[in-house]
């Protein structure tokens, strides 16, 4: 395949991610959406560095779905105690919970 068609479908994804970012109010979904964007940057590493013919996009790949899975973890961790204190992952509700 062509580095071109790597590029548009890493495109594709992170303005899906983007849009999913923007536009939803669950604070699961949007952790998703973030999930996908960062996604879309490894595909675009690692297509560049096959491109080059360097294993360090690859490498730099990998700290990224690490630094992903701890962002996952620490997010979904947040996302459980807003709902044991207020029965919902909405957005617009955690706003109310300002000092």
């Amino acid at each position: 395949m062509l580095l071109n068609q790597f590029l548009i479908l890493a495109a594709f994804l992170f303005c899906v991610g983007v849009y999913g970012v923007l536009a939803r109010k669950n604070a699961v979904l949007v952790l998703m959406s973030i999930e996908l964007m960062l996604n879309a940057v490894n595909l675009n590493l690692v297509a560049f560095s096959n491109r080059v013919g360097d294993v360090g996009g690859q490498v730099f790949a990998l700290f990224v779905i690490t630094i992903a899975a701890a962002e996952v973890g620490v997010g979904l961790a947040i996302v459980l105690l807003i709902y044991r204190n207020r029965v919902s992952v909405e957005l617009d509700e955690i706003d109310s919970m300002k000092g």
